[in-house]
């Protein structure tokens, strides 16, 4: 489930404009409005019609797999943006009056909970300002990969986050897409979508006082079964050790007891 960004205001406010940058910048998912109405072919702006297209909106940004979803959503009131519940909130206030009468006469203005209250046709450097803000996780810097199934995520998944973070101060933890394959070697029980897997390990790490974006982030990457390097190019493959209370937590069981319980 994707953080939901919200970029709203009236037509003509430069919402697209910023929402593409940004979008570009942060690699996030974007939902304009107009190509959201256009793929249903829903052009009802009546109050039903537009709370419809704020539930789709809403929908789609939490089906993202990205870390940002952005809903370049003129939102012109405080109902419809309650339905999205945006994680940060982006009011393009450049103009005072749109093209279309309608939305003019039933926009209302958002209260103080807003994230960024732009004023000014100056696309670029927000697009700089909002990044830097969102994205604290260094590509440059020295990194540590875990790559796994995490089916489920546990404690003892955990411990190796741990260890990793110790190492650089950073982690990337990549999922393999393995939801229903059978493919790989005794590893044909994969009941956790990317979305559910996502989901176990932000809530364990967010717990543990860590935060995605900042010290970790999370990829979905190809059903890997083989990892294959020439020579020595600035990297090393490790193996770490646990106690036996960590080694012996197991991913199979904790699905055994899951079922057991009706948990799945």
């Amino acid at each position: 489930m994707a953080n939901i960004i919200l970029v709203m205001g009236l037509p003509g406010s430069g919402k697209s404009t910023l929402s593409n940058k940004l979008a570009q910048k942060i690699g996030a998912d974007h939902f304009r409005s107009d190509e959201i109405r256009a793929k249903y072919n829903d052009w009802d702006f009546s109050e039903s019609g537009r709370r419809r297209q704020a539930e789709r909106m809403k929908k789609l940004g939490d089906e993202s797999r990205k870390t940002y979803a952005i809903c370049d959503f003129i939102c012109p009131k405080k109902d419809y943006r309650n339905i999205i519940n945006p994680k940060y909130t982006i009011w393009m206030d450049t103009i005072a009056k749109g093209r279309y009468e309608d939305t003019n006469e039933i926009f209302e203005k958002p209260d103080n909970k807003l994230d960024y209250h732009f004023k000014e046709f100056k696309s670029d450097e927000y697009t700089k300002i909002i990044a830097k803000d969102l994205i604290q996780f260094d590509w440059k810097k020295p990194t540590v990969q875990m790559l796994g199934r995490w089916q489920p995520w546990h404690d003892g998944h955990y411990a190796l986050f741990e260890r990793c973070y110790q190492k650089t101060g950073q982690v990337v933890i990549q999922v393999r897409d393995v939801e229903g394959s059978t493919r790989g070697f005794d590893q044909d029980d994969n009941p956790f979508d990317f979305e559910k897997v996502c989901e176990n390990i932000n809530q364990h790490l967010n717990s543990k006082g860590f935060t995605h974006g900042k010290e970790f982030i999370i990829q979905l990457v190809p059903n890997i079964v083989n990892i294959t390097y020439g020579r020595k190019v600035g990297y090393k493959l490790e193996e770490e050790s646990f106690e036996e209370k960590i080694t012996k937590i197991s991913a199979t069981k904790i699905r055994e007891k899951l079922r057991k319980d009706g948990k799945l």
